[in-house]
Formats: C-alpha cells, sequence, structure tokens
C-alpha cells in the first residue's frame, strides 16, 4: 500500500511472525529500557525466532559496539550474534569512508561503538580538532559525555572540517525517563557554528541501505516505537512498520501523525508480532475494529463500544487519519483516549 494515503492500520489474516522473513526491530523502548527487558518482550522474540523469523536489531543508538549490544541481549534472553546487530555508527562510517580516502583521520566525538565502526571502514578516530581530521563524526556519547567534546567539535567544524552525525534522535528512553539524546548534543554544535551535519541515522537512507546490505530481508517488517525515525524510516524504505507502544510514542501523537508517521500496524508491545492483526474497517459514518467503533462529532473523536484497549485506539486512527488526510490530526481525542486508559 501506499502509505502517503494511509488512512487506517492494516490488518493481516497471519501472524505477523509468518507474514514477514525479517523483523527488524528498534532496541530502546522495544526490547529494553535502561538495559533492562520490556515486558513480553524476550519471549514474544523467542516464540518468533523459533518460528522461523529472522531477527535484526537496528538502533540509531551509536554508542556501543553490535559485540557488546549482542552480549546484552543475550544476557537478557534474546540470543543474538554480533551480525544481528546493526547501529547507525556502522551507517554514519559507511557514508564518510564514500567521501574521505582510506587512512583518513577522524575526530570521534562519541563513544565506542562509533570508533570501532570507523575503524572498520580503514578510518583513524583522533581525539582533537588538532589532529588535522578529514571529518567530524559525532554520536551519543552516553550521560556523561564532557561538554568539552562538543567543543572540540564546533572548532573542527567551525574550521570547515566535513561534520558527519551518526543520528539525531532529542530524546532516548532511560529507566527514570526520558533523556536527551544524539540530536541535542548535535544542536549544541549546530548552535556553535551554523553548520549542518550529513546524517545517517534513521529515517534516512543511509541506515536504510546499510540494513539491507547487512540483513538480506526480502519482507522486512520494521517494528519500533518512534514515529519520527523508525516508522518515518519504514516509509522513507518502502517497508511496512509496526509500532509498539512500549517506548517514547504516546496514542496522542500516534493519532495526529502526518502520512510519513502512520505506521502499518499498531500493538501494545511485541506481542504484536505472535498474532494476526485485525482490520479497520470503515462503516457508516466511522471506522470499527473489534468491539470499537470510532467516529468524527462535533469537532472531536468519539468512541463508542467495547473490547481491547488496542483495538479502541486502532479503530481512532482510522477515524482521526481520515479525517486529517495528507495534514496532521488536530482533533480533540482526551476522551476517547480516556475511555480507552491511555
Amino acid at each position: 500500500m501506499n502509505q502517503t494515503a494511509r488512512i487506517r492500520p492494516d490488518g493481516s489474516r497471519e501472524p505477523l511472525c509468518a507474514a514477514y522473513d525479517t523483523a527488524l526491530l528498534d532496541l530502546d523502548g522495544v526490547v529494553y529500557a535502561g538495559g533492562e527487558a520490556i515486558a513480553y518482550a524476550v519471549e514474544s522474540l523467542g516464540t518468533a525466532r523459533d518460528g522461523g523469523m529472522h531477527l535484526a536489531y537496528v538502533t540509531n543508538n551509536a554508542a556501543r559496539t553490535p559485540q557488546t549490544v549482542a552480549a546484552h541481549l543475550t544476557h537478557l534472553g534474546v540470543p543474538a550474534e554480533p551480525s544481528d546487530v546493526i547501529t547507525s555508527a556502522q551507517a554514519v562510517a559507511r557514508l564518510i569512508a564514500d567521501q574521505i580516502p582510506a587512512g583518513s583521520r577522524v575526530l570521534v566525538i562519541g563513544a565506542e561503538g562509533l570508533r570501532v565502526a570507523l575503524e572498520e571502514r580503514g578510518l583513524v578516530p583522533v581525539d582533537s580538532a588538532d589532529d588535522d581530521p578529514a571529518a567530524v563524526a559525532q554520536g551519543y556519547g552516553g550521560p556523561d559525555m564532557p561538554w568539552s567534546r562538543l567543543a572540540e567539535a564546533s572548532y573542527a567544524v567551525a574550521r570547515g572540517v566535513p561534520w558527519f552525525a551518526s543520528n539525531t534522535d532529542l530524546t532516548i528512553p532511560s529507566a527514570r525517563g526520558i533523556a536527551p539524546g544524539n540530536g541535542a548534543a548535535v544542536q549544541v554544535v549546530r548552535i556553535a557554528t551554523g553548520a549542518e551535519p550529513q546524517v545517517a541515522g534513521k529515517p534516512l537512507p543511509p541506515m536504510h541501505r546499510e540494513t539491507v546490505l547487512r540483513t538480506g530481508a526480502e519482507r522486512p517488517l520494521v517494528v519500533g516505537d518512534r514515529l519520527d525515525t523508525d516508522i518515518e524510516g519504514a516509509h522513507v524504505g518502502g517497508v511496512d512498520s509496526l509500532l509498539v507502544l512500549t517506548g517514547v510514542t504516546t496514542a496522542a501523537q500516534l493519532l495526529a501523525a502526518p502520512p510519513e508517521h502512520r505506521p502499518t500496524y499498531v500493538a501494545e508491545d511485541l506481542r504484536g508480532l505472535l498474532v494476526a492483526q485485525p482490520g479497520v474497517d470503515a462503516v457508516d459514518g466511522g471506522f470499527r475494529c473489534g468491539g470499537w467503533t470510532a467516529a468524527v462529532a462535533d469537532g472531536e473523536l468519539v468512541l463508542t463500544g467495547s473490547g481491547e484497549p488496542v483495538d479502541g485506539l486502532r479503530a481512532l486512527c482510522g477515524a482521526a487519519w481520515s479525517a486529517a488526510g495528507s495534514g496532521e490530526c488536530g482533533l480533540d481525542a482526551g476522551k476517547a483516549l480516556a475511555r480507552l486508559g491511555f
């Protein structure tokens, strides 16, 4: 389906783990938060894998190496190999290597994952703007990255050194709540220099390219918690997507989503991979899913019926997205969402 025309979530008669050969899973907010597994994630992924679905982990977090991520997943009970992990550090390293000679120095503003990815592409990480770098690579450096590293990036970028960013996620989920992400740090350098980086991570094409090259997926399903990276990245790549409500996206944000942020499917958590997806049917004056019917009345979204809350949310998506068309829905959904517990 042309996702620019999406006015409701799709249904699937088959469980998603059977309908697609590969799940391209985001990590933060989908599989874990703050390092701890999200409810139902381990069991759901194990069942999907045992049924023959290939699991690949695609993350905009450039701080950790694929080896470290795979070890963490295995520790949580989700066996993974380093080759199953694709990071924005790998994507930005390939982007840089395509533009500067092998053996060039790259000023690294980030953590080990970014350094290792650059070295794998034959580039030499350095730490100072005075080391004559041919590029600046900026990625998430963790919550304790010193302010001096952002100053170092600013010195080099202000001198005209090409600037690359692994991703521009403004926030990242943690065990204690939503914390600043790499995009917030990129904004600091942008303010200091007035420059704009080349960005590799989701939702942009370099990350999709990296994922396709490393997984060889033929019928991929992007699984994520963010509309502006995971779902938009699927839209850019022309593949289907599943939004899970275990991370940063709220139900209200989902209803207000413009076309490029509208997922193919919606589920509460990763158990959605294991089941068929109910259709959202257009009915007289509204949209029905399960036991719920959603419609627009007097400038707000209204909901009637009963059943599973996520079915009600799917019905509301139909009403909101169809009303918004190619724009963003501004209808009041407060009462309807409160009835569902969102």
